[in-house]
């Protein structure tokens, strides 16, 4: 995510994740297991599927590949064996990389995140090396073009629910929430019928980095294009301002 141009960024991920629907769904399915064995199927009783499901619509996943994914974990909840883990390393210029992924095999995730920074010329470091650079926070982007609410409107309803920040970018909204906070948020705007182009909690980075080598570039982009390629792997947070 861009420090200039947030939507831009999720504009472009959009398209990307449009190319390869496959990975996206995948990610989303596995997610939606992962809920439904700690919560339980119903979206009423469990708060985090609601969230997945609202995460799934945002990615054009159809309502019934969701229903399928929520009856397959209900009715199979043993076999639901995904672990979540979370890499972090040093790309080019020390640019900061964390990686969450849900895994059935710790030690084949392992070596594939490893791989990737390895042949973008960056290093798998320790836990906790680079994600005190960040901060979680539950983040929701509101496209300007597909909102019909004014701005006053949109920040009261956004801050009465609970968020900690409104701000206005040249083409969305940004909506910042404590991560305990983001559900009951997103909620509230979704019952006010303000569309989302992005709702999740994520790791926002303290600073960024630029830059400037052609050959840092080509690196990073290296990294994060053979972890977005990696089935495990469920999100990527990074400090580049690309």
């Amino acid at each position: 995510m861009s420090g200039h141009s947030k939507f831009a960024n999720i504009k472009h991920k959009k398209e990307k994740n449009d190319a390869a629907k496959g990975k996206i769904f995948t990610v989303i399915g596995r997610e939606i297991a992962i809920a439904v064995k700690e919560g339980g199927p119903d979206p009423n009783n469990n708060s985090k599927l609601r969230d997945v499901i609202a995460k799934a619509k945002a990615n054009n996943m159809p309502n019934d590949t969701i229903d399928r994914g929520i009856k397959k974990a209900a009715g199979d909840a043993n076999s639901v064996n995904y672990e979540a883990v979370t890499y972090e390393g040093y790309g080019p210029s020390g640019t900061a990389i964390i990686v969450d992924a849900l895994t059935d095999n710790k030690n084949r995730t392992a070596a594939n995140v490893r791989s990737a920074f390895t042949k973008g010329h960056g290093n798998m470091g320790t836990s906790g090396c680079v994600s005190f650079m960040f901060d979680k926070k539950g983040q929701i982007i509101v496209d300007k073009e597909e909102c019909d609410m004014n701005a006053d409107d949109l920040m009261m309803t956004a801050l009465d629910a609970g968020a900690e920040d409104f701000s206005e970018e040249e083409d969305c909204f940004e909506i910042l929430t404590a991560p305990d906070d983001f559900s009951q948020v997103r909620e509230a705007l979704e019952n006010a019928n303000v569309p989302m182009a992005e709702a999740d909690v994520t790791m926002i980075p303290q600073t960024y980095v630029t830059l400037t080598s052609e050959e840092d570039i080509k690196c990073i982009n290296r990294i994060l294009d053979l972890l977005d390629e990696d089935e495990d792997v469920q999100m990527v947070y990074h400090n580049w301002d690309e």
